[in-house]
């Protein structure tokens, strides 16, 4: 089937071409609609872009290079490009618990917020529906006097006893003019419901309070659209524009009203991670050990993987076995080797104490805690180091050992001299792609230790195994605060340290000059 579409040529090669053009067109000018409909600008103009890259491909006659690559383009912009510009754009703004939604929405939710019950703390059974023209509309019966009117969002007026229907407990089940709503539409419109204002009269309204029972209440907060601020007319109080995603109290700008929206802040999540102590003390100590954590991670592997490359070069009997043995850990999914771990580490009914015949918290503490994870890691990195170690032994050519034996060279100062420098010449790559994959190594942090141990007494987030990867993950999510600027601006911090240490070992090992 492949080989006879390969050879098709002339016009049916050609119709089938357009075909599948077309319909891949037409799948992303939907995602292209659905993006725009959900107001995701950056996404939108990248897919514009691909499908723009796309048909130039197939289209020209001269872009037959490109064919070979714009499948791999695409998928870069897409699933690379695209998300690290909305983390780049996420950083520059103050967005986190109180300030997740536009102004306007803040706004409304302020006006929300700012109500005030009458102060005889009246209240009103509801009959609540529709007119006929659509418009909502309810029977209100006070509670104390029951006495019953007519409500419209555009005011009330009187109705009489023979233009609503009771039951045989008092409670209105149907009234002239009013269509009452199904369960499932009360269910549908609950959001709508819950802002529905029926004026009563000298800036009293009904606010109902689910489906069934309205409030008297009055509007405290006011918002002058002209100059941009909310006024308590209880007293006095001005609130302005803080610039940061609140209204601020103009006397007192520390006391701001909630809910707060996304703001531009340019640089400020930045500038906390280094000028703010509460912030940046934390990073600094994740920052640490998460150059510590990949260093030996890096380090302790690589040797310990070394080793078994060597002492399984010689000619052991079983050699094969102790080759296939080594590789088990590589082989099972580390998930589930990290769970196993863990149980094994245990301070209750874990092997490990068992065995020992201690009782060590090692989760407990920070450093039995860190001692845990780079014996976890360890275990399930030596294997892909002894791999790639001994693929690269076997390609050093054994004349150069020959030759420094010859010269006079130990079997170990030949091994120092002449095979390890040619070693970590081959393997460079593979070793700095291995550093930047513990540098984000979230799993087995967050599977094994959860980043703890962690001092919650002080409210504090970072825990004593945190690396940088689970520290943003749980500034963003890990609480009831969540933070997700600053957990963007962490991000774009560890793509540059990542990035940076990267370029600068791959220009010392010279690897970029044989290539």
């Amino acid at each position: 089937m492949i080989y006879a579409l390969v050879g098709l040529r002339g016009s049916i090669a050609l119709l089938l071409k357009f075909a599948i053009l077309g319909a891949t067109d037409a799948l992303l000018i939907w995602i292209i609609s659905v993006a725009l409909g959900k107001n995701s600008i950056i996404l939108a103009v990248v897919l514009i872009a691909a499908t723009a890259a796309l048909n130039i491909t197939y289209l020209v006659k001269g872009a037959v290079p490109l064919k070979f690559l714009i499948v791999g383009i695409l998928f870069f912009s897409i699933f690379v490009v695209t998300p690290t510009g909305y983390t780049i754009i996420m950083s520059g703004f103050n967005y986190k618990t109180g300030n997740e939604i536009d102004k306007p929405s803040a706004i409304a939710g302020v006006l929300a917020n700012g109500l005030s019950t009458d102060e005889s703390g009246t209240a009103y059974d509801m009959f609540l529906g529709k007119t006929p023209s659509g418009q909502w509309a309810a029977i209100l019966e006070d509670q104390v006097t029951h006495s019953v009117v007519f409500a419209t969002t555009d005011g009330v007026q009187p109705i009489g006893e023979s233009e609503i229907t009771r039951n045989s407990d008092g409670i209105i089940t149907a009234a002239n003019g009013i269509k009452q709503l199904s369960q499932d539409e009360q269910a549908t419109a609950d959001s709508e419901i819950t802002t529905l204002r029926f004026p009563l009269g000298d800036n009293y309204f009904a606010s109902p309070q689910g489906a069934e029972v309205a409030l008297r209440m009055t509007q405290v907060m006011s918002y002058d659209k002209t100059s941009d601020t909310f006024t308590n007319s209880q007293t006095g109080e001005v609130f302005v524009d803080n610039g940061k995603g609140n209204f601020a109290n103009k006397a007192d700008l520390a006391q701001v009203l909630d809910p707060g929206w996304r703001s531009f802040s340019a640089f400020d999540n930045y500038k906390q991670l280094i000028m703010d102590k509460k912030v940046r003390d934390p990073f600094i100590g994740v920052f640490v050990w998460t150059i510590a954590f990949a260093f030996l991670s890096v380090g302790t592997t690589f040797a310990v993987g070394m080793l078994l490359a060597l002492a399984l070069q010689n000619q052991l009997r079983f050699r094969r076995f102790y080759r296939g043995f080594l590789i088990l850990p590589y082989a099972i999914p580390s998930f589930m080797s990290i769970l196993i771990w863990r149980g094994l580490f245990n301070k209750d009914y874990g092997a490990i104490n068992h065995l020992l015949h201690t009782h060590i918290g090692w989760f407990d503490g920070p450093w039995t805690a860190r001692a845990a994870v780079i014996l976890v890691n360890l275990w399930l990195g030596f294997p892909y180091m002894y791999l790639i170690s001994s693929g690269a032994l076997q390609s050093i050519p054994s004349e150069l050992e020959e030759a420094a034996s010859i010269d006079g060279a130990t079997g170990k100062q030949a091994f120092i001299a002449v095979k390890l420098p040619l070693l970590v010449q081959i393997l460079g790559p593979l070793l700095i792609s291995s550093f930047a994959f513990n540098f984000n190594n979230f799993n087995i942090i967050y599977l094994l230790t959860g980043g703890g141990p962690t001092d919650e007494s002080t409210g504090a987030i970072a825990g004593a195994t945190d690396i940088l990867i689970s520290y943003a993950y749980k500034t963003a999510f890990g609480s009831t605060f969540q933070n997700l600027g600053l957990s963007s601006a962490i991000s774009m911090m560890m793509f540059f340290i990542v990035g940076t240490l990267s370029m600068y070992t791959l220009k010392k090992s010279r690897v970029l000059e044989t290539l």
